[in-house]
């Protein structure tokens, strides 16, 4: 945003240099992103001059020979020039030998087409006074021969381009910088007076106007909860001011005509955007502020026809939309050369649906900057007489009932308790009360109540009355930034930072996120990263319809990211599809992340990892990989939750319920989050739902999420054992079971039984099946399970003889207490 000083000087008296004022602004808070001046540069040399004859070049057509009279400068000279208007009587710039002009241009006495010349008579752009180049500079009044540049010409401004904050829409205007450079300069600050207070009589003659304006309705209040609306009659459309368009200028505004220049000046200035609309084009004397309906069309004021939908906003006659609201009038209603009678509105529209309305037609404006950030509503009746005082001023006319005020002031009152002593020990050092209090006054932050604490030593207490235009400020520790931005984070007394190192872990998702992507792109998976936000009909495919509800977002941004994600196979499944679409390789994707899971009304939300493998699609080369296939896929799910410190063993597999994406009979589900806190999903995904998303071949994927509570951060450790230096000894055990019995229970059962056989004297190693048999042979309902088992010392090499001895033990001891059958 563009602030101009003399702007800003209209309300607090600063006589602080440019420098000063900038770093007083980058200390409150502001970025100042460029300063530039503007009116005369310091030139020496160039004088007023006034031009006594011209007489054409005799050798040149288009050049002309002049005399000027510079005065006292240096009497009168002789210049050729090739401006058009450097016609005798002229008073004008006049740049004599040795002036530099921008640019390092050397002005010197020389010969031009032989004709002599002792100086320069100077354009706009030649001054460094814009770009205009076109003629020489004229100069009004007739300011007296000699003068130099900088006192022949206006004063000048200095405009600073500050990067305002989201957080304070208080300071989208002059008004508001004026405030915080009046508290940090510790001076007052000046507030414009207003004329008009809003008393009509509507008794006088022509007091009252109804044929102009009836009627005014609010058929949106929760998003306009203040409209208002003043008549003015008799006005004349004509130039602003000069001190008008020059504030305008300044800070890269165009003038337009009186009053659109008191709008947009009154909007600079309070930060409050208003509209004026020629009553005589309002259809039917009426105004209704109501939603749109879907097909709407406005041609607004840059001459684009825009068409609107039912959720924007307009000001509408009883005809047509007029308006858009808080962002852009229409170009059929505005105020124009022969505008003699206009409504002045000054409203409050809520930020969201302005927001939303502005991205969805791409407009933009400098009311629809300020409506998105917010705007103080209990200033806006201010802002309405203060424009009226300058239409007024500037057009002539009065003010003509009816006046409406429709809705009112959103009810203010925040105070927030605030003591001395947490404000020192928030900021680390001690600020006396008085410049605390000091500075609470002078941001217009009104202490109501001031009261000693329960020790005395600690400072008062103080009830902070906060201004309606400060909605910011709403926690102590705000409090606490207002004084240092006052005191100056430049006067932070230097001190010893007392840091004790501290030993933390990382948190549990991260290390398992970290071990879970080593893992699979260990096993040749690339990894992805998709949005959590996804379309109903994916969300409708992958979980049930009373969980696609429960992850519905009550106010999406966009119509395709309306729910929370039950999954990140979609995801994986969109980037494989680019990547065939590409003819990219990377075809065994994987992502880990936040997944929500409906269960009994509640949204659960776990950390997963998911994959998908697809078939290779158009491999030409003779190293290709095997197909995936389900035990592959459900390997790595296996992997994935080991590494969670999951027991994947102790939950039966079953069916996948309450999801398509899934091929039926070839998919698997294990886990539950309300028993062992989490879920696996893999297998073979619906061959419809790939061929239907145009994916080529079989893909087959699989997804592991768990609750977070339930990650063990013990289960992340890894810690250092020994290892043997002698050879193992290795035994193959078969058992006959019933087939009911997982084949884990088995392995847990032969382990318990052959640390008993060993004893102290060696180590088993490891048991692992290698073998299921269900054929011929086998009595009915029961299986054969092989292991393999091996044995080792860290000390010595173990003979046959006790390994023998503890293996046949072990038998006795699964036949003795477990019941099973060894197979010999």
């Amino acid at each position: 945003m563009k602030i101009s000083l003399n702007w800003l000087k209209d309300y607090v008296a600063l006589d602080a240099s440019v420098e000063e004022i900038t770093r007083a602004i980058t200390f409150l808070g502001f970025e100042v992103e460029g300063v530039a001046t503007t009116g005369a540069p310091p030139l020496e040399h160039v004088v007023v001059g006034e031009i006594l004859t011209r007489a054409r070049h005799p050798n040149a057509d288009k050049l002309s020979v002049c005399t000027v009279d510079v005065g006292p400068a240096g009497g009168v000279k002789t210049i050729v020039c090739g401006a058009h208007n450097c016609d005798a009587g002229n008073r004008v710039l006049v740049a004599l030998p040795g002036a530099v002009l921008p640019g390092n241009f050397q002005i010197k006495e020389s010969k031009i087409r032989g004709q002599s010349s002792a100086g320069m008579m100077c354009s706009p752009d030649e001054i460094g006074m814009g770009t205009d180049h076109s003629g020489l500079l004229l100069l009004p009044g007739r300011p007296e021969l000699g003068l130099p540049i900088h006192q022949a010409l206006p004063p000048g401004d200095t405009v600073f381009d500050v990067e305002i904050t989201p957080n304070r829409p208080d300071c989208q205007s002059h008004l508001g910088i004026a405030r915080e450079l009046a508290a940090w300069f510790k001076l007052p600050l000046l507030y414009p007076q207003e004329k008009f207070r809003g008393v009509i009589d509507e008794s006088a003659p022509g007091g009252a106007r109804p044929d102009l304006l009836r009627s005014v309705r609010v058929e949106a209040p929760e998003d306009c909860p203040l409209y208002t609306a003043h008549v003015i009659t008799g006005i004349k459309i004509g130039p602003s001011p000069q001190w008008l368009q020059d504030r305008l200028v300044a800070v890269g505004l165009r003038p337009i005509n009186n009053v659109v220049d008191v709008g947009n000046y009154v909007m600079l200035e309070t930060g409050q955007p208003l509209h004026a609309f020629d009553a005589r084009r309002l259809e039917g004397n009426e105004i209704v502020v109501r939603r749109a309906v879907d097909g709407e069309t406005i041609t607004t004021l840059d001459g684009k026809p825009r068409t609107l939908s039912h959720r924007m906003l307009v000001i509408a006659d009883a005809k047509a939309p007029v308006v858009i609201a808080g962002i852009m009038g229409g170009e059929n209603s505005g105020v124009g050369p022969d505008t003699t009678d206009l409504v002045l509105e000054c409203a409050i529209f809520k930020r969201q649906s302005i927001r939303a309305t502005s991205r969805k037609l791409g407009l933009s404006s400098d009311s629809s900057y300020r409506f998105e950030r917010g705007v103080d509503p209990h200033t806006a009746l201010e802002a309405a007489y203060r424009a009226i005082d300058l239409i007024l001023e500037t057009a002539g006319g009065r003010v003509t009932g009816p006046a409406y005020r429709i809705g009112s002031d959103v009810p203010w009152q925040r105070e927030i308790v605030v003591t001395h002593d947490y404000i020192t020990e928030r900021l680390g050092f001690d600020i006396p009360a008085a410049d605390m209090r000091a500075a609470f006054e002078a941001l217009d932050l009104t202490i109501t109540r001031e009261e000693e604490t329960v020790h005395p030593a600690r400072g008062p207490a103080w009830t902070v009355n906060i201004p309606s235009w400060r909605d910011d400020l709403d926690r102590p520790i705000d409090l606490v930034e207002e004084v240092l931005r006052l005191y100056g984070s430049d006067r932070i007394p230097p001190a010893v930072v007392q840091s004790p190192g501290l030993e933390a872990d990382d948190d549990p998702i991260v290390l398992f996120e970290r071990r879970w992507r080593d893992y699979l792109v260990g096993h040749d998976c690339h990894e992805c990263v998709t949005t959590t936000l996804r379309p109903a009909k994916e969300v409708m495919t992958w979980s049930s319809h009373a969980a696609a509800a429960e992850l519905a977002l009550a106010n999406p941004f966009v119509e395709d990211q309306s729910h929370l994600r039950p999954t990140l196979i979609p995801g994986l499944l969109e980037a494989l599809k680019l990547n065939q679409s590409r003819g990219v390789a990377a075809d065994r994707l994987f992502e880990t992340g936040r997944i929500f899971v409906e269960r009994n009304g509640q949204i659960l939300e776990c950390a997963a990892v998911a994959f998908v493998l697809a078939e290779p699609v158009g491999t030409r080369s003779w190293l290709s990989r095997p197909a995936p296939d389900f035990y592959q896929a459900k390997h790595h799910v296996m992997a994935l939750a080991a590494a969670a410190g999951a027991e994947f063993s102790r939950s039966p597999l079953g069916p996948i319920s309450g999801a398509s994406g899934w091929q039926e009979n070839h998919s698997a589900a294990a886990g539950d989050l309300a028993g062992p806190g989490w879920i696996a999903r893999f297998g073979l995904l619906n061959l419809a739902l790939v061929r239907a998303a145009g994916l080529e071949g079989r893909i087959h994927a699989g997804i592991f999420a768990i609750r977070p509570e339930r990650l063990s951060r013990e289960a992340t450790r890894r810690r250092y054992a020994e290892f043997s230096l002698f050879p193992a000894a290795l035994r193959d055990l078969a058992v006959v079971v019933d087939r009911s019995v997982p084949a884990a229970d088995v392995q847990k059962a032969i382990a318990k039984a052959a640390r008993a056989a060993v004893g102290n004297s060696f180590a088993v190693e490891s048991v692992k099946v290698f073998d299921c048999y269900e054929g011929s042979g086998l009595p009915e309902g029961r299986k054969s399970l092989a292991f393999s088992l091996v044995f080792r010392s860290a000390e010595r090499t173990l003979t046959d003889d006790e390994v023998n001895a503890a293996f046949q033990k072990l038998q006795d001891e699964l036949t003795r207490v477990a019941g099973y059958q060894v197979r010999k």
